[in-house]
């Protein structure tokens, strides 16, 4: 090494940084990246990304080859160093302690810290890139990591820490998922992103959450007056009608308005035309999940069943309408008044109809009542309390302050509620 040039030398020292610090951001990098966003830019044909999803099939092969060169470059950069301030310097007894301060700070700057916070900020841009040239190195230096990940598969059976065949890096949990679409931020419009949301939630929903409760449908008694059912009829909102005899709960068919029109057209509108245009009910059992009852909703070609318990008890009434607002939220259409939507005001108080859903009422004002029990914010105040309270009573549940503002027919009508400190804001709000 005497008698190459000095400035050769650190020509060379310069040439062993550079390199030194490229695996180092290599590592970094491949280690940092999306491994989904970089999964979907190979299955779009991008062949940076093909190959580093290939790497990184073999993550241990690819950090073997990263570490070989890193160490050897090192191991390099050491020793012109030494021979630069032995040039520099003579035989000094200081010389070599200098030149291993200076060696040991330009690793740092140069070949350490620097590249690797490179890699860490842009890892999704530089990991397809870095690929084309860590794919060549690892088929080049492949003997010499066999060698090497000999001693390295050794240690680690000694240690009892040898990884299992076909070990992959763990899948995204529901979750994790649901994690991921909250932080998407401007990738994802509030809109959809509350749409994704909810298919998340629905994992843990069920009939009896969006069910219209036996109190609030809105039936037909087949042996009412004639003129009564044709003024009924006349007022209805909705297109199919649960149709009882003498009792609610005994529903003896399901009536498609649509169907009944030609006869009440023609003024052939009677008892007998009614009881011809009757569908058979559809019963659903109390507790079956959203997907189960939207596959069902497909498979038996419904639009609408009735939700019965164990003894075969109406309960509810769940509509597929029900179950897509579930998803997608609340549609404008319908009964008027009947999707009204709560938010809190100036002073944090909200109005809010005793009837509603909790799931409805957590989501429109960011609260979380408890939803394992009754699911209307009636059926939770007439629980909590175990009586039917009076107009005026107060009281706490979950940390949310509520006030009755008007009782119906043994039920909460209204109720005011006090924005708590906890309340988040709503999923989809700007």
């Amino acid at each position: 090494m005497e008698e190459v040039p000095l400035s050769a030398q650190f020509a060379v020292l310069a040439v062993l940084f550079v390199f030194s610090g490229f695996f180092a951001m290599a590592e970094t990098a491949m280690m940092a990246t999306n491994r989904h966003r970089l999964r979907h830019a190979a299955e779009q044909g991008h062949r940076g990304a093909q190959l580093a999803v290939a790497l990184l099939a073999k993550v241990d092969r690819v950090i073997s080859v990263i570490l070989l060169g890193n160490t050897l470059i090192n191991a390099a950069a050491a020793m012109v160093t030494g021979h630069i301030a032995l040039t520099v310097f003579g035989q000094e007894k200081w010389a070599l302690e200098a030149g291993t301060l200076f060696v040991t700070f330009c690793l740092l700057v140069f070949s350490e810290i620097t590249p690797k916070i490179i890699g860490a900020t842009y890892p999704d841009w530089l990991t397809p890139r870095i690929s084309y040239v860590v794919a060549p190195l690892l088929r080049i230096a492949y003997p010499a990591i066999w060698f090497v990940n000999l001693f390295v598969a050794a240690l680690l059976k000694l240690l009892h820490l040898q990884p299992e065949a076909g070990h992959e890096a763990p899948r995204l949990t529901p979750g994790e998922l649901r994690s991921l679409v909250l932080e998407s931020g401007q990738f994802v419009p509030s809109q959809h992103r509350s749409i994704l949301i909810n298919l998340f939630d629905l994992e843990h929903i069920t009939v009896d959450d969006v069910m219209t409760p036996r109190g609030d449908i809105e039936a037909i008694d087949i042996e009412a007056p004639i003129e009564d059912i044709r003024a009924q009829l006349g007022t209805s909102f909705h297109t199919r009608v649960p149709v009882y005899r003498g009792d609610p709960g005994n529903i003896v068919g399901i009536l498609h308005q649509r169907r009944l029109l030609s006869s009440a057209l023609a003024g052939e509108f009677d008892r007998e035309a009614l009881d011809d245009e009757l569908a058979e009910p559809y019963f659903v059992p109390t507790g079956t999940g959203i997907y189960a009852q939207l596959q069902f909703f497909r498979d038996n070609r419904q639009r609408m069943g009735l939700v019965v318990d164990e003894y075969g008890e109406l309960l509810g009434l769940v509509t597929l309408e029900d179950i897509v607002e579930e998803i997608v939220g609340k549609f404008t259409t319908g009964m008027p008044g009947s999707t009204a939507e709560s938010s809190w005001d100036a002073q944090g108080v909200a109005i809010v109809d005793g009837g509603h859903s909790l799931r409805e009422v957590n989501r429109a004002l960011g609260l979380s009542l408890p939803l394992e029990g009754p699911k209307t914010l009636n059926g939770l105040i007439t629980e909590h309390l175990r009586d039917i309270p009076e107009v005026g009573v107060g009281l706490r549940i979950a940390g949310v302050a509520m006030e009755i503002l008007q009782t119906e027919n043994r039920r909460v009508k209204t109720v005011k509620l006090y924005r708590p400190a906890t309340a988040k804001k709503p999923p989809g709000a700007s």
